[in-house]
């Protein structure tokens, strides 16, 4: 059966970094990881580790753009962790208190891989609490965490 010529063409635009990529190519291992093109104009020819690099590198710039990303990679997570701890290390708590509720509404996606162990648990546990004691409890884990950005992530 031939491939219908806007198959062929989708496919060659695709290939050629002519679309901006959305997410993972199929298959990848965060494949389930989606982010809004206007936020972020990657094109679809872009390797999966630097298009990471460059959604961390716009969180780290931009934390807000996070809330553009559906079941964002631990190494997204941990780009807005570093944010947060930051702005708590420089008393900014309304901001950390905005971006810990971005990280609280990722979280609702149980396809969220956890990049802190304990950190899911503590979300769902808060669950019926009010935004603000949940947003609280989730400030005060980061903070008592030792040191979140000397995980290594194993392939």
């Amino acid at each position: 059966m031939p491939i219908p010529f806007s198959d062929l063409f989708g496919r060659l635009s695709r290939a050629l970094g002519f679309e901006t990529a959305e997410s993972f190519p199929p298959g990848h291992p965060h494949a389930r990881t989606r982010w809004n093109g206007a936020y972020f104009d990657i094109a679809s020819d872009v390797k999966p580790d630097e298009i990471e690099r460059r959604i961390c590198a716009a969180i780290a710039n931009t934390p807000l753009v996070f809330a553009h990303i559906v079941n964002p990679t631990p190494a997204m997570q941990r780009a807005l962790f570093g944010v947060i701890e930051q702005r708590l290390r420089h008393r900014h708590e309304r901001e950390a208190a905005q971006y810990a509720a971005l990280l609280i509404a990722a979280y609702r996606s149980p396809d969220v891989p956890e990049a802190m162990p304990g950190l899911r648990q503590l979300i769902d546990d808060t669950s019926e609490a009010e935004a603000p004691a949940r947003i609280r409890a989730v400030l005060a884990f980061l903070s008592d965490v030792q040191s979140p950005f000397d995980v290594i992530e194993m392939p």
